[in-house]
């Protein structure tokens, strides 16, 4: 693949898939989930498993290929590529679990994993386990997911343990779906069919295998992926979220006909914001691959190639927005009514923007 001209996501997702998935993204706005059609097709193409291994039924893809099967999913349709993203990423974190972990969660091709990042609930160290209380907000895919995982302050004898900086020490853990309180607390414009509920846990005690910390260094498994930086991961993830709806909401504006185009609109218009979002995409894509090639080359991460996937994943994203914000005032009422798809892309865009990672540092 040539990174200096990515392709468009259409050249990454079949036809008919795109279309099947789009057939149902209406009705799972309807029911504010995704609809059991789209959850079938998740499960058919292992998307859920896009970083998981082979041995436990996954595509065991690198993150390139991964960043190219979120994107041509967010041009498909927002909320299934964003519940495919997050959960995703989550079923990734089997790279740091425990083997006998391991084995009990991922025992089924359903497999998913859902959950928080922030550490809004407390895990007490009871010596052979822990006892876990916590409320954790934005748990896209709350409602297939097969277990949870969740971040914790860690105490001891009524104490916050710290790390050696005199930070708070904070762990990641696991719950089995029948250990936590669903909330159904998901209102939004956007990302409606994502069902990105709360969940909570009380006085939960669990043995000390559930909990895990996320780092290269801690990796159990040994696969190139899961040594790479979580923070840049997470990151470009959610940037080609942002970018596939951008191309999308562009495709629906090229649908209309000279004759048709509200406003002031032009096919001029258009060109020129396909091209600012390709030269955005492009620059992305190549700082991507040239951290990932240096990575499985086993080259030390420099942090100026860090810095450079942070700073294209916000552009990326910051790019996205500003240029569907720029053409949506000549897009007449359609895009302002939402039962139309153009709308739909417009509304889910503008709640994937707000994830504190794609917010840029300008």
């Amino acid at each position: 693949m040539n990174v200096q001209n990515i392709p468009h996501p259409s050249f990454f997702i079949d036809t008919l898939i795109t279309e099947r998935i789009r057939d149902f993204a209406a009705g799972a706005e309807q029911l504010q989930q995704l609809h059991p059609q789209q959850v079938a097709i998740i499960y058919k193409e292992k998307w859920f498993n896009l970083f998981v291994p082979a041995a436990y039924g996954g595509l065991q893809m690198s993150l390139p290929q991964g960043i190219q099967t979120e994107e041509s999913l967010a041009w498909a349709d927002g909320s299934t590529a964003w519940t495919v993203t997050l959960c995703s990423g989550a079923n990734w974190f089997i790279g740091f679990l425990q083997p006998s972990l391991s084995d009990e969660i991922f025992n089924t091709v359903n497999t998913c994993l859902a959950g928080s990042g922030k550490a809004t609930g407390v895990a007490k160290d009871l010596g052979d386990a822990y006892e876990v209380s916590g409320y954790w907000n934005y748990a896209s895919g709350a409602f297939i997911a097969t277990a949870f995982t969740a971040n914790c302050i860690i105490e001891k004898d009524g104490v916050a343990l710290l790390n050696a900086d005199g930070t708070a020490l904070v762990k990641s853990f696991v719950f089995l779906r029948n250990e936590v309180i669903l909330h159904p607390t998901w209102k939004s414009i956007g990302m409606i069919a994502t069902a990105s509920n709360s969940f909570e846990v009380k006085q939960l005690r669990v043995p000390k295998n559930r909990s895990f910390t996320i780092d290269s260094n801690a990796a159990i498994l040994d696969a190139p992926v899961y040594r790479y930086p979580f923070q840049q991961l997470a990151e470009a993830t959610l940037a080609v979220n942002s970018s596939g709806m951008a191309i999308r909401f562009l495709d629906l504006c090229d649908t209309f006909s000279e004759e048709t185009k509200p406003g002031s609109l032009t096919q001029l218009q258009l060109t020129a914001a396909k091209n600012k979002l390709q030269m955005a995409r492009n620059y992305f894509y190549n700082a991507v691959q040239q951290s990932w090639q240096a990575h499985v080359q086993q080259q030390p991460f420099a942090a100026c190639a860090l810095k450079a996937v942070t700073l294209a994943s916000r552009e990326l994203a910051a790019t996205a927005r500003k240029l569907v914000d720029e053409i949506y005032p000549y897009c007449g009422l359609a895009a302002a009514n939402p039962a139309t798809e153009i709308n739909r892309v417009w509304r889910n865009l503008h709640t994937a923007s707000q994830h504190a990672l794609l917010l840029s540092d300008k």
